[in-house]
């Protein structure tokens, strides 16, 4: 009973470490490093074609710089830089990471050929590797396991967000100047949010949205964390799912852009203002997918799976219309349906992960969950489309619609992604309540 009261009045005491106002303003803060991760991630799609015809490349070699090579690099370095955060001040290492990819974002513009620009963009997947675990690990301290999916929900609509203002400021300036100019201007802000993120953020008491666990104060090794994610079935298959989810995303959102200018002869600048405000629904679908879980998942956890399930699903047909038709602004006014359905299952997949593993184990855990996904998604998503449609231009009469073809075929894999969000949903109540013991 003694060690009962103790652990109340510590997590009494972290409670008032913080008020609820700046709560919501670190949220805010994180939120806003997740937008510049993005648009320095996705400003490369719509530069695409540019690139492509400036340094005379093919599709595969596209394809590896958003993909494989992008991937290893960011998975690689991922995992590391998160036990890093689990045993240290996560904010500082954030302010580094973020330093790191907005430097190497600006030195894109800089690159004279394809060699060059592909170190610049290891470069960006080395500093992104540390954004998204240490701020996860935050988060979840700062917020409690019933509203945790909205407020991670609310941090990952910095994937649509940073996606919308990539995709017009890399069209529009990419009409009015170069590629290279996109890059430099989306890159060199990021420099000075870090320093925002330095003088303004605080490092978060571990454990300070917990009424069970208290923060043990050591951080177990990384096979440790490997080992009890490997025994949590739910875990395996919600990272596989989020993977092939992943692989068709990062694989739409690689080359859409291209197809559009390949198919239906629209210009940069007009694909950029269209993705723009397609990226509206996706933030519906974002927050939505974090809000409607955290209320059905109070009257049966499966939800946090079934949902994305279900949208997944939907999404399918209204995503293979968009591909095949012949009219570009119809269109694009049908993607606004799976751009938000497609985003329902990031805010639930980030909240399991965190709530399936201990207070010290969250950045790694959160790392490895990206590890999964980005390494299906993101490295073979962008390089599977292009490498196909390279195929079928060369073995098909398709010529350029290759490409849109390409994309339909993608579409196959969120079938896969659906099957793991059910196979998954059948262990999640025993191996979350199994995740309580753990500190």
């Amino acid at each position: 009973m003694g060690e009962g009261l103790m652990a109340e009045a510590t997590l009494a005491g972290r409670e008032k470490s913080f008020s609820n106002a700046y709560q919501w303003y670190a949220l805010g803060v994180l939120f806003l490093v997740y937008v510049f991760n993005f648009i320095d991630r996705s400003v490369l799609a719509l530069l695409a074609q540019s690139i492509k015809e400036d340094l005379q490349i093919s599709d595969t070699m596209l394809g590896l710089l958003s993909g494989f090579a992008f991937a290893l690099f960011y998975t690689g370095f991922g995992i590391p830089i998160a036990r890093l955060a689990d045993k240290g001040n996560r904010r500082n290492i954030l302010v580094i990471c973020l330093s790191i990819w907005s430097a190497a974002t600006a030195l894109c513009g800089l690159a004279q050929n394809y060699s060059h620009l592909l170190l610049a963009r290891i470069g960006v997947a080395v500093g992104e590797a540390g954004g998204s675990p240490p701020s996860h690990s935050m988060i979840s301290d700062m917020f409690p396991q019933h509203r945790r999916a909205t407020a991670l929900g609310i941090y990952a609509l910095g994937i649509p967000v940073g996606s919308m203002i990539g995709a017009l400021a890399g069209g529009l300036i990419n009409d009015a100047m170069s590629w290279r100019a996109a890059f430099v201007v989306v890159g060199l802000p990021g420099l000075l949010l870090a320093v925002v993120v330095r003088l303004t953020l605080k490092e978060p008491p571990r454990g300070v949205s917990e009424t069970v666990r208290v923060d043990a104060g050591r951080a177990p090794p990384i096979g440790d964390v490997f080992r009890l994610l490997w025994q949590r079935p739910s875990f395996r298959w919600l990272s596989l799912s989020a993977g092939f989810q992943a692989f068709v995303s990062y694989g739409a959102g690689a080359w859409i852009p291209a197809m559009f200018e390949r198919t239906h002869g629209l210009s940069s600048g007009q694909i950029g203002t269209a993705l723009f405000w397609l990226g509206v629904p996706a933030v519906i679908g974002t927050f939505g997918g974090g809000w409607f879980a955290d209320r059905m998942g109070r009257r049966d956890v499966r939800w946090y799976l079934w949902l994305p399930a279900c949208t997944t699903l939907a999404a399918l047909p209204f995503s293979a219309f968009c591909y095949l038709t012949s009219d570009p602004w119809l269109a694009f006014w049908v993607m606004a349906i799976p751009n938000m359905l497609g985003s329902y299952w990031l805010a639930p997949t980030f909240s399991l992960t965190q709530g399936l593993v201990g207070l010290r184990m969250r950045a790694v855990a959160a790392s490895i969950l990206l590890f999964v996904l980005n390494i299906i998604g993101m490295g073979l998503g962008p390089w599977f489309v292009g490498a196909l449609s390279d195929l079928l231009m060369a073995h098909t009469e398709l010529g350029l619609d290759s490409l849109r073809w390409s994309l339909v075929i993608s579409l196959a894999f969120a079938l896969i992604a659906i099957y793991c969000c059910i196979r998954g949903a059948r262990t999640l109540k025993t191996d979350l309540a199994h995740s309580l013991d753990v500190a």
